[in-house]
This record gives C-alpha cells, sequence and structure tokens, in this order.
C-alpha cells in the first residue's frame, strides 16, 4: 500500500503533467485508467505495458519486461493481471476506445453529413499519424497477437469502425454507390497513410480534407 505522502506526491505529478501536456497519448491514456476506478499500481502496470507494447511489439515484450518497468516481481504482478494476452487486449481496447471518443467529440455539434465525415477523418489521421501515438502500434500489432485472441479484438475493431457506419449510412450518396464497398476503401485508405506519411507538405487535416473531396458523391 502507498503512503500517504508517495500518494500525494504521485497525484502533484500526474497533475503537472496533465497542465504541461493534455494532448499527449500517454497522457490521455493515463488520464483514462485512472478514471477507471483502479489502484494506483493497477493503473501504473497498464500505462508500463501499453508503452511496451506500442514500443517493442507483443511478440517481444515479456511479462517480465512489464514487472521490470513498475518494479513489481512476476508473482505480485498476477495479483493484478491474469495474463499478457489479457493485458494486450485490455490496452488495446482502452486505446481504440479513447480514439473512439475524440472522433465522436469532434463530429458533435455538425449537422452537416460531408462535414461530419471530414471532420472524423482528419480525427482519424490526426491520432494515427502523432509520432507518439498508442492507437497505431497496438493496432499494426494485430499479426503477432496469438490467434486464440484475435477474435477479441477483431470484435473491439468492428465496435471502433460502426462510427463510420454511422456516418457513412447518413451520407446523400448515388443509389448506384454500395456504401460498404465505400466504407472499406475509405477505412482501407484511412488506415495506411501512416505508411507513405512524411511531415512535410501537407498536414495530416489537408489529407483528411482532400481524402473526403475525392470520395464526395452525391445523390
Amino acid at each position: 500500500m502507498q503512503s500517504p505522502d508517495r500518494k500525494a506526491s504521485k497525484e502533484a505529478m500526474i497533475q503537472e503533467q496533465s497542465r504541461t501536456d493534455t494532448n499527449s497519448p500517454k497522457n490521455q491514456l493515463a488520464s483514462t485508467l485512472r478514471q477507471s476506478g483502479l489502484s494506483d499500481r493497477h493503473c501504473d502496470i497498464l500505462e508500463a505495458a501499453s508503452a511496451l507494447f506500442a514500443e517493442r511489439g507483443y511478440a517481444a515484450t515479456s511479462v517480465r519486461d512489464i514487472g521490470d518497468r513498475v518494479g513489481l516481481l512476476g508473482g505480485s504482478l498476477y495479483h493484478y493481471i491474469k495474463s499478457k494476452e489479457a493485458l494486450f487486449i485490455r490496452v488495446h481496447d482502452t486505446a481504440l476506445t479513447m480514439a473512439e471518443d475524440r472522433i465522436l467529440t469532434a463530429v458533435a455539434g455538425r449537422s452537416d453529413p460531408w462535414e461530419r465525415l471530414e471532420a472524423a477523418c482528419v480525427t482519424m489521421l490526426e491520432i494515427q499519424l502523432d509520432p507518439n501515438s498508442l492507437t497505431m502500434p497496438l493496432m499494426n500489432d494485430f499479426a503477432s497477437a496469438p490467434q486464440e485472441i484475435r477474435g477479441q479484438l477483431v470484435e473491439k475493431r468492428d465496435a471502433f469502425e460502426r462510427v463510420f457506419l454511422d456516418l457513412i449510412a447518413a451520407l446523400p450518396l448515388d443509389q448506384s454507390l454500395d456504401r460498404g464497398v465505400y466504407r472499406l476503401l475509405l477505412l482501407t485508405l484511412l488506415n495506411n497513410v501512416s505508411g507513405w506519411y512524411r511531415e512535410g507538405r501537407l498536414s495530416p487535416k489537408d489529407i483528411g480534407e482532400q481524402i473526403v473531396r475525392i470520395f464526395r458523391h452525391s445523390s
């Protein structure tokens, strides 16, 4: 159990980090976890695991690595987690939930369906192209995750993609266009921008706006 002085010091440090870097993906994750009702120690473990999975990938991260980062031996660590697989699912789902919430916030208050789609695309690219992003490394590491947990990862991804399903359903598209194909093409393009993007002439916002212009088809 943490002493009152240590706990107060830690809380002060977190508050200071929030004031100086509120937009940091890692800081947002910390804030989300600490609002979930988990103990400070449990949050420390999840934060350490998310950082290691993002830095090294699932396969190259061991439970011992996570324990070393938070100063816990294996037996003590398993008091907080069931397995590395369960830990990966937890941080993967948390990162996607954060991305979904950020996109929903971006489209809230907008009524025009094209403006809503543009806001969603721009926000998704800002998340993906952030060099400190936790979401993209976790999503891109899907292939190295064990087969037995991929179903749970896909389930969360499908829930995330329903945001775009709803946005596209509201578009005044020509009836000859298949909305399912439209959605798959749009998401495939958005998910692959990180593979070729280089900071310079166009910002993530510029690219998002260009993509929506290309995909804009009215009835």
